[in-house]
């Protein structure tokens, strides 16, 4: 199966949201806890946990230090679920979600887990939100869409399609093996799936998804 990589990213810039930024810890802290988050990164420590308990102090660049990090993981997921325009637009939904969020994250460790969560019902929540409001394009707008479109976007939107037709257990890890190059283990640990089924499910995802482009090239 040839990779879909995309060559850019989302446009999304989480520490663009709220001008007044929501609370992520409890009451104001005093000046030693901030002395502690400067000496804490000026020890070096790049853990998730680490970060996470100094977003959780209410030190913004910690969440955008963790969101720089996983932004690439919740745009693949949201783009399991819907095209890339509109998954993109999600972004700052997720971020904001998060960032309100994570003073009560109970396990730092599992930060791209739960991360990975909140981009998912973020994605439902849009979908049943759209449902019986999908808006009908007409028939120009579909032919522009189609000139500005490069062969090879083309090729990876249609390949898109049908790994989004698939059932909701393949959907996810095939979007991030294909589109982001994660490998198995990577994807296991950003999504919080066990080593086993993220395997499991590439492999059943990978033998529908080219059932699918098969029929579709016998058409």
């Amino acid at each position: 199966m040839r990779s879909i990589a995309r060559r850019r990213g989302p446009r999304t810039d989480p520490m663009s949201a709220p001008t007044s930024p929501p609370p992520v810890g409890g009451s104001d802290r005093s000046d030693p806890d901030s002395d502690r988050v400067d000496s804490d990164r000026q020890e070096g420590r790049d853990s998730d946990s680490h970060w996470v308990r100094c977003a959780q102090r209410g030190d913004r660049g910690a969440f955008e230090v963790l969101w720089n990090r996983y932004a690439q993981t919740v745009h693949g997921i949201l783009l399991s679920m819907m095209a890339d325009q509109e998954a993109e637009d999600l972004m700052q939904d997720v971020a904001v979600a998060a960032l309100r969020s994570i003073g009560g994250i109970k396990q730092p460790d599992r930060f791209a887990a739960w991360l990975c969560s909140i981009a998912r019902n973020t994605g439902r929540d849009a979908i049943r939100a759209r449902a019986d409001l999908e808006p009908l394009q007409s028939c120009e707008e579909v032919d522009v869409a189609i000139e500005v479109s490069s062969s090879a976007q083309a090729e990876a939107n249609e390949i898109l399609d049908h790994i989004r037709a698939l059932p909701e257990c393949y959907r996810e890890p095939l979007t991030l093996r294909l589109v982001l190059q994660l490998s198995g283990p990577e994807i296991a640990s950003r999504t919080g799936m066990t080593p086993g089924s993220v395997r499991v499910n590439l492999f059943r995802g990978m033998k529908l998804l080219r059932e699918r482009l098969e029929r579709e090239e016998y058409r």
